[in-house]
């Protein structure tokens, strides 16, 4: 995604529109463009591994500016796995992986604590949540006890074990995947769960060209080889969080708060809308648009930026009313209306 091109909304125009914004001051913060040219740098390198999946990376690394967590759903073996692992090494991270199974208990997932003989002290056995990035396998495959001893790390950074609370090093994030067409054995998550994700991001086939090109790879590959060994490393986990600060300074004036607020507003009041999203989605949807502004390159958020929001920050948020899922219609058609019939602020 170059600074010169827009972003991909899938949106039409909103006709009418109130005053024009206030006009953003031209010349951009060092520490911003520092942070633009280090996701794009990352970006790149993930693209070596990751083929096909444009979008889907622009969507993740968003989240990880934002300070958020992804939950990526898509079918088996489009790369959800080797995606997260790109990212990891693309700026030295940790990596954690959790297969989440149905007999998989909460201190798999954290840690305990385990009495060692020899020096007569409990000992602390850190669990996978341990880490910078924590890839959560088919988090649906657990039981609601077990996908809920990951709500307190995803939302307050630390872990609680035996009445000890560890805080996590920065920075860190939650990436889950859900495979969508198998829900034999499956752990629906709990709205609670749900929205401490950022975002929901969809991965779909890759087109022809990429599909080849994935095949013909993945073919030549010597069997245990590394399926990230082109991936080099241009950042560091502090580099990170340097461009996650520089990201939450980025400016929002208050009409583009004003318009977050009242696309989310609209999935409360739609009547195809059972369930709609709450002060967490508007909040969700000013700091991904934050996130988009610096992979811009910009210190303000502009309304497209909401707008390219919209759809992963809010399909997970809002429940169709029956008579709606019923008839065929999916979330992301009736999210897309709704952002259609709320006037945006003019740039």
């Amino acid at each position: 995604m170059n600074e010169e091109e827009p972003i991909e909304t899938g949106l039409p125009g909103h006709g009418e529109s109130p005053e024009p914004l206030p006009e953003a001051p031209a010349a951009e913060e060092p520490g911003l463009s520092a942070a633009a040219s280090l996701i794009t740098q990352m970006r790149d390198q993930i693209g070596r591994s990751v083929l096909g999946q444009d979008e889907v990376i622009n969507q993740v690394l968003a989240g990880l500016l934002a300070g958020g967590h992804v939950l990526l759903e898509g079918k088996p073996g489009l790369g959800k796995t080797q995606l997260v692992l790109a990212m990891a090494k693309s700026f030295s991270g940790a990596f954690g992986r959790i297969q989440f199974t149905p007999d998989l208990m909460p201190s798999d997932v954290t840690g305990f604590r385990l009495f060692d003989m020899k020096s007569q002290t409990f000992q602390l056995r850190k669990g996978p949540v341990f880490t910078n990035l924590l890839l959560a396998d088919e988090i649906n495959r657990a039981p609601a006890k077990t996908q809920s001893s990951l709500l307190e790390v995803m939302q307050e950074r630390q872990v609680t074990i035996d009445g000890e609370t560890i805080s996590l090093s920065p920075p860190f994030m939650t990436l889950a995947t859900q495979n969508p067409v198998e829900h034999e054995g499956t752990y629906p998550l709990p709205e609670a769960q749900l929205d401490r994700f950022l975002m929901k991001v969809l991965i779909d086939y890759p087109e022809g060209a990429a599909e080849r090109e994935i095949v013909t790879r993945s073919a030549a590959e010597v069997p245990g080889e590394s399926s990230v060994a082109s991936v080099e490393s241009v950042a560091s986990p502090d580099d990170v969080v340097r461009a996650q600060a520089e990201t939450a300074a980025v400016r929002v004036v208050q009409e583009v708060v004003d318009y977050a607020v009242a696309i989310v507003q609209a999935t409360r009041d739609s009547k195809a809308v059972s369930l709609g999203a709450g002060t967490r989605g508007a909040i969700a949807l000013v700091r991904i648009a934050k996130a988009i502004a610096t992979l811009h390159g910009r210190s303000y958020v502009i309304p497209d930026d909401i707008k390219a929001a919209s759809l992963p920050v809010l399909r997970h948020r809002v429940q169709l009313a029956p008579e709606v899922a019923i008839g065929g219609q999916d979330i992301d058609a009736i999210l897309k209306s709704l952002v259609e019939s709320v006037p945006a602020p003019r740039q």
